[in-house]
């Protein structure tokens, strides 16, 4: 089991509510769940996020910590938060990073997995398989 790892989920969900689809307007919320699945505790320093929509506009979000939260994470814990994004187009898709430094001053990335943001299945229930 390696010392320094994170595994990360992500859930996105549309917002019609929050969308304005006649102004390319679509609002997305995804809850993220972090765990520590090394054998050492390490604190979320930092994330750095790419947000892409089906126009091709690529957008790079980075900052300090989560929600205004720099979480400790000792080992076999976790931690869950929800944020959101804007697109122009109903589909994109994100994919991202958190720098991490560990109990011993071990610094390493944790990779987010590409998701996809999709309101059109959201909307009607169908998932497209790509």
């Amino acid at each position: 089991m390696p010392n320094y790892k994170f595994q990360v989920e992500v859930t996105p969900q549309y917002l019609p509510e929050q969308s304005d689809p006649t102004g390319d307007l679509y609002t997305f919320a995804y809850n993220i769940t972090i765990t520590n699945t090394g054998t050492i505790a390490a604190q979320l320093i930092s994330r750095s996020w790419s947000v892409n929509d089906a126009n091709g506009l690529h957008e790079k979000v980075k900052g300090l910590g989560v929600v205004g939260y720099q979480p400790l994470l000792q080992p076999g814990e976790k931690f869950q938060y929800t944020s959101g994004t804007r697109l122009r187009t109903p589909t994109g898709t994100m994919h991202g990073s958190y720098f991490c430094v560990a109990e011993d001053g071990e610094k390493f990335d944790v990779d987010i997995p590409m998701f996809v943001l999709d309101a059109l299945s959201s909307e009607s229930g169908k998932r497209n398989l790509h």
